[in-house]
């Protein structure tokens, strides 16, 4: 089931005088489930469709949707919401609040859905530290954890909204060769177990390795797609055809 689909995207910054594109008529489809790497060197346009996917940017032109919903037609109050409620984030510096606890920061996006009621806020806080294996630090603050400890709060707090997508940012770029490797394959356990969309901007092989869908992208438009049969990618090459990461 198709769950994101980008139709003649571009995005376009000024840069001074100059017009740069960060992104070029990006046409391309992803199904809900699927573990996807959107791959490329610095500058080639993938946070920027990391960013417009989560609904922290805009396109210049062309269409974003969201499970069936065209997002440039919401309001910023409407994508807040979306956000709330549909995208988990993951960053690579963690973004956790320093002055709260790890349990205090996985239940802080929670805050922002009124409907739950405290009772549930802390079940959901409770399950998730359990899932990302922290509980026993739930009253830590960041600066008393380590990088990969952190970062497992960070992917708490995107589980806990019950998202139908977690964007991961470069997840592993600040973390030790084993402890990315333990990441990478919680995060892969999580896909696994609860069919939840994971899409990465990464240059990292490791997490390229560990996808089973990728997108190539360099100076702003889709180069390739993969997708991974039985350990080997097979790709498609020619982006003039029907982009579809299924």
């Amino acid at each position: 089931m198709e769950l994101i689909r980008l139709e003649g995207v571009t995005k376009s910054y000024a840069l001074g005088r100059q017009q740069v594109h960060a992104l070029k008529e990006v046409t391309l489809s992803i199904e809900a489930g699927v573990f996807l790497a959107i791959a490329g060197p610095s500058g080639s346009g993938k946070t920027t469709l990391l960013n417009l996917i989560g609904c922290i940017d805009s396109a210049t032109t062309g269409r974003v949707h969201i499970d069936g919903v065209d997002v440039g037609s919401k309001t910023s109050d409407e994508l807040a919401d979306l956000r709330a409620r549909s995208i988990g984030f993951v960053f690579q510096t963690f973004n956790l609040l320093p002055v709260l606890s790890a349990a205090e920061n996985v239940e802080y996006p929670l805050l922002q859905i009124k409907e739950l009621t405290k009772a549930e806020r802390a079940e959901r806080v409770k399950h998730y530290l359990d899932v990302v294996g922290i509980r026993k630090y739930a009253a830590h603050r960041p600066n008393q954890l380590s990088g990969g400890q952190r970062q497992r709060v960070a992917i708490a707090r995107a589980l806990a909204i019950h998202p139908r997508i977690i964007l991961a940012d470069e997840p592993t770029a600040n973390l030790d060769h084993k402890t990315g490797d333990g990441i990478l394959r919680l995060m892969k356990k999580i896909n696994t177990s609860t069919k939840t969309t994971f899409i990465f901007s990464t240059h990292d092989q490791k997490v390229i390795n560990m996808a089973d869908r990728l997108i190539r992208i360099e100076d702003g438009e889709v180069k390739r797609l993969g997708i991974k049969v039985d350990r080997t990618w097979l790709y498609a090459d020619n982006p003039d055809r029907a982009l579809k990461v299924t």
